[in-house]
């Protein structure tokens, strides 16, 4: 393995040579922000649909990025690849000390416990805020989760799902009252305290509600493109059909998909 992973820095530095490819090397640390995020999101996708093949490949695509801001870096003399490998090897060490140190748990949730712990001793990870350590790129439904629950750490946070629950009424009442009004600020901010409480509540029935999104539309999207070959073989285009129609194979499909 180590000479693949090698061959696959050598290649990166061959690309970003002086006689190498026109875009790699015009590439910076910052540029690649928004392919990385594609990258993973594929790599999700891989997953969902249980595809190895595609695992794999997009596991190597996400390496890819590794080392490229790797390479990238230490051409600017900021850091190594080795550092990059260093600094993920010390913390994983450091935050096992039940692995690698004297220390005893006796459950997942004592070794999330130490974990928070010891990343709160690290200097470099100390913010001016509590939930500072949140990324605000996160795509919103994650922000919103992570927020959820590490306010919750501190025993900000409902008693049970069941005042989640009355929570998420009352903000479905109050979006009904903003739609009264046309504002569209107004309905844009009950909108998403309604989701915002959507999402603590699936945070309370142990759903993470990404995944339960991510379902639900696939279960949308299999089912739509069921429909739609049922009105093809009806001989009727997906444009011409009526919704009385497409309601009709829509309930067929339901029961199949």
């Amino acid at each position: 393995m180590t000479n693949e992973f090698d061959r696959l820095v050598d290649i990166i530095k061959r690309l970003r040579a002086p006689n190498g490819c026109p875009w790699d090397r015009k590439q910076t640390l910052y540029s690649l922000k928004q392919n990385v995020i594609e990258e993973v999101f594929e790599f999700i996708d891989a997953l969902d649909r249980k595809d190895i093949e595609n695992i794999k490949e997009e596991l190597g695509d996400m390496l890819l990025h590794v080392v490229f801001h790797a390479v990238i870096a230490q051409e600017e003399g900021l850091f190594s690849l080795n550092d990059v490998i260093s600094c993920i090897s010390e913390k994983l060490i450091r935050r096992h000390p039940h692995v690698f140190g004297d220390a005893e748990v006796d459950s997942v949730d004592e070794v999330l416990k130490n974990w928070d712990e010891i990343k709160k001793t690290e200097k470099h990870n100390k913010k001016e805020h509590y939930l500072d350590d949140v990324p605000k790129a996160l795509p919103p439904i994650e922000r919103a989760y992570k927020l959820q629950k590490k306010a919750s750490k501190v025993g900000f946070d409902f008693n049970d799902a069941d005042e989640c629950f009355v929570k998420a009424e009352e903000e479905f009442d109050e979006l009904k009252d903003a739609l009264k009004t046309q504002d569209k600020n107004k309905i844009e901010h009950e909108m998403g305290d309604l989701l915002f409480s959507i999402i603590n509540l699936s945070r309370f029935v142990d759903i993470n509600p990404s995944e339960s999104l991510r379902k639900a539309s696939l279960r949308f999207e299999n089912r739509f493109n069921c429909m739609e070959d049922k009105l093809k073989s009806s001989s009727v285009e997906l444009e011409d059909a009526n919704l009385k129609t497409m309601d009709e194979f829509w309930d067929e499909c339901k029961k199949i998909k």
